[in-house]
């Protein structure tokens, strides 16, 4: 009988289901926040950690890569199952998103998960797939995105955006002495990228020499979502893991 009332008070309902959501999703959330390894550190030998920031260049190719809606077909989330491990590698940490905002798992795969695609493919098939994916695989129903080589990359607003980034917490660094912390805390040769003062100059260096687009004389939008692409999966060292983890497939 009360159970009949509640039902016919839409307001009453409606309070009570929101109630119940919100009573869910904090048994689900707050215990995550109380939990040390819910974040894995991966760390290198010398105590380093292995994820870190993106660089100026690999964060306006994520802004592209967001900006073109790639995340709704592509995922970047190996879950841990068989299949999975067998076609993409190990599965996805925590970790790994710890700095991406918001973060690129997805739900959906029309094409493959990108989550491990850094390296596996050059730059110029990168390119060529970006621009006429048909070409590179014949069945792709990706649609063609020839304006990004010919798009003079922005790169007015870089140190804005990871200025942006800092208030949410992700470590770019505001003076020597965040610099420094950044030196101890990913080394030398990362933390120089994640300074805001040198953004700029840190962003078209690293567009030149990594000659994404196969013109180093410009810095087009077909740089920055390459140099994104080929950074996914290569920043930890899965041999710590392989042993321990692919144990259970043998």
């Amino acid at each position: 009988m009360k159970h009949d009332k509640i039902e016919r008070n839409l307001g009453l309902m409606l309070v009570l289901t929101m109630l119940a959501i919100s009573a869910g999703g904090l048994v689900e959330i707050v215990p995550l926040f109380f939990i040390k390894d819910t974040v894995e550190s991966v760390k290198t030998a010398d105590g380093k950690e292995m994820v870190h920031p993106y660089s100026p260049l690999e964060l306006r190719g994520r802004d592209i890569y967001i900006r073109e809606g790639c995340y709704l077909c592509h995922s970047q989330m190996i879950r841990p199952f068989r299949d999975e491990a067998l076609r993409y590698g190990h599965y996805s940490l925590a970790a790994e998103s710890k700095y991406d905002h918001p973060f690129q798992w997805g739900s959906k795969r029309t094409g493959p998960d990108l989550a491990r695609v850094g390296g596996k493919y050059s730059n110029d098939w990168h390119v060529q797939h970006l621009t006429a994916p048909r070409s590179m695989v014949p069945e792709s129903v990706m649609p063609n995105y020839p304006w990004l080589i010919k798009t003079p990359l922005d790169t007015s607003d870089i140190g804005l955006r990871m200025a942006a980034l800092r208030v949410t917490g992700v470590p770019y660094s505001k003076g020597e002495a965040e610099y420094q912390q950044n030196v101890k805390t990913f080394g030398e040769d990362v933390a120089k990228n994640l300074r805001i003062e040198n953004a700029e100059a840190n962003l078209r260096a690293q567009a030149a020499s990594g000659n994404y687009d196969n013109n180093p004389s410009d810095v087009t939008e077909m740089d920055a979502l390459v140099a994104y692409l080929q950074v996914l999966g290569t920043m930890v060292d899965f041999k710590q893991f392989d042993d321990d983890y692919f144990v259970k497939f043998r």
